[in-house]
């Protein structure tokens, strides 16, 4: 299954690592810094095509997805769908 992101953004349900509250986690000086190294690596995509504040991110196998929806939000889409398998 896929979980849409936002924007036109799709990803696999089983390469998805976690998915974070944009607020929350990053009061952390070690959030920071990952969020920071993954741009700077260019593994950071944003599903809001720069035109909607990011408020969540998705950890993928392959990189960083910024998501203008909220965290609850994409976790309760993949719960849903993961009950239907």
């Amino acid at each position: 299954m896929y979980l849409y992101l936002g924007g036109g953004a799709v990803v696999r349900q089983r390469d998805i690592l976690g998915i974070f509250d944009l607020d929350a986690v990053t009061v952390s000086y070690l959030t920071r810094d990952f969020l920071r190294a993954a741009q700077e690596r260019g593994q950071v995509r944003d599903a809001g095509g720069g035109y909607d504040l990011p408020k969540s991110f998705v950890l993928t196998a392959s990189g960083l997805w910024l998501s203008p929806l909220g965290s609850a939000t994409l976790q309760k889409r993949c719960n849903s769908f993961s009950g239907m398998l």
